[in-house]
């Protein structure tokens, strides 16, 4: 993923893309910072992580655009939505709810989780399955749904 983030940046720069360049040398950056921290505890930093560093990102992005919205900075928005868009097409196709919500009873009874007890069995299994394709805050609440029921 790291050489998609450079061929893509270069490519932007050659096209003169100063969107698209900031927003890439942004993601950059904070792979680098992740990289610094991972380096810390002895280990590396793997294609989940960047995964997860994007959906940190495209969340963060989301928050913000919701503020400018509110506090009438279109200006502001505008730049937020088109981050969103640059961040969220190297992130895997998302699944559909009811695609979630297929997988997340599949894992269920995979795992043979039948209370609440299990709930981390089922989402640590959903995520190293689904990392990167499930926003795992709506998934975990669906999962305690289901095993509370």
């Amino acid at each position: 993923m790291r050489e998609q983030f450079n061929a893509e940046l270069r490519t932007a720069m050659k096209a003169g893309d100063k969107r698209r360049v900031d927003t890439l040398r942004m993601v950059n950056a904070a792979l680098k910072d992740k990289d610094i921290e991972a380096r810390g505890h002895g280990k590396s930093v793997s294609d989940d992580d960047i995964l997860s560093l994007l959906q940190k990102l495209v969340k963060s992005r989301q928050e913000s655009l919701g503020i400018y919205e509110k506090a009438g900075r279109t200006d502001l928005a505008t730049q937020e939505r088109e981050e969103i868009e640059i961040i969220t097409s190297f992130l895997p196709q998302a699944l559909s709810d009811t695609e979630m919500k297929e997988a997340i009873s599949k894992t269920v009874a995979d795992t043979g989780a039948g209370t609440i007890k299990d709930m981390g069995k089922v989402l640590a299994a959903l995520k190293a399955q689904y990392a990167g394709r499930m926003d795992f805050a709506r998934a975990s609440a669906i999962v305690k749904a289901k095993l509370t029921s």
